[in-house]
């Protein structure tokens, strides 16, 4: 019998990715959208005949319940949120809404509509912010360093809540930085690849960056999308760190990102204090050890793989 499932944030970066995976798997794919006034759709413009969209909003408990009502799914995979960090200082209440309450309401319609619906819950490395230890596992304490961390760490212990309160299928990814060629120009990865494009073409002279020195643990999204897919598979639910168990700096992913084009960063980036955050995250690094050994999830993606894939596509498109 075909499975279904139900995707917030469809659109995205993770969201279309992921809805291609689950069509291949042979799922029923629904997705839901918040009504925009521009048209959102281009990650999903090779698989829209084949979704169905809902226009909701995680804001909205009315909508939710409706779809959650009549969907009959099988599995629910939030990853509908207010992803931008930087912004979340400029928009904190509208963050803690949607990344916050928004799993809730789900949360909350799944137990009274469809008890026997798997739920995701999109968490993230964000939530360990100023790290209590190196690297960071399942159990490393939690210490976000902005609004966006502080709705994620929130949303992990509600689903964590619901499913030792009501004993619903409920888990968590904890996702480690994640990248693609359909990430957000505002994001640093993106912003760094469409800089190097444009420079490369004589668009622009420089590339204005923060901090060059940060630490993140990066990997392909697609990579991450089958993780989410594997952790609903497992016989129980529960909650899976999913990494590269490697960091690279900034600096590091200028250098991969300008030398596919023949140039150095060295002669074009340069730190820009408007792009520090008010409190930084200056290390992030994974232990994934228990993704791999309970689900056997394993990287398809280098580093180098990601960053090359992404600047190979800028080159293609600006």
């Amino acid at each position: 019998m075909e499975k279904r499932a139900l995707i917030t944030g469809i659109s995205g970066q993770d969201g279309s990715y992921l809805a291609e995976f689950l069509l291949t798997k042979g799922y029923h794919v629904e997705g839901l959208l918040r009504r925009s006034s521009t048209d959102n759709l281009q990650n999903l413009s090779n698989i829209r005949d084949f979704i169905e969209l809902h226009y909701g909003d995680l804001a909205d408990q009315t909508s939710i319940d409706s779809i959650i009502k009549n969907g009959n799914f099988d599995e629910v995979y939030n990853l509908g949120a207010m992803s931008f960090v930087p912004v979340s200082w400029k928009a904190a209440e509208y963050t803690m809404n949607i990344n916050a309450l928004g799993p809730v309401r789900l949360l909350e319609s799944i137990r009274k509509l469809s008890p026997d619906t798997k739920y995701y819950q999109a968490s993230t490395s964000e939530m360990y912010g100023k790290v209590r230890e190196t690297p960071q596992n399942e159990d490393t304490p939690f210490y976000p360093r902005s609004p966006y961390g502080v709705s994620k760490v929130a949303a992990h212990w509600a689903t964590v809540n619901y499913r030792e309160s009501y004993d619903m299928f409920a888990s968590c990814g904890i996702l480690f930085n994640h990248e693609s060629a359909r990430r957000g120009v505002e994001f640093v990865t993106r912003k760094i690849t469409n800089g190097v494009a444009r420079i490369k073409k004589g668009l622009d002279s420089k590339l204005y960056l923060g901090n060059l020195d940060s630490k993140r643990d990066w990997g392909h999204s697609k990579d991450y999308i089958r993780a989410m897919y594997m952790i609903l598979q497992h016989d129980k639910p529960d909650n899976f760190v999913i990494g590269m168990n490697s960091t690279q700096t900034v600096r590091e992913f200028c250098r991969i990102a300008f030398e596919r084009v023949g140039l150095s960063y060295k002669d074009y980036v340069e730190v820009d204090p408007r792009f520090y955050r008010p409190a930084e995250v200056d290390i992030l690094l994974s232990d994934a050890t228990k993704a791999r050994e309970v689900l056997g999830w394993e990287p398809e993606y280098s580093f180098e793989d990601l960053v090359n894939e992404m600047v190979d596509y800028d080159m293609r498109v600006v």
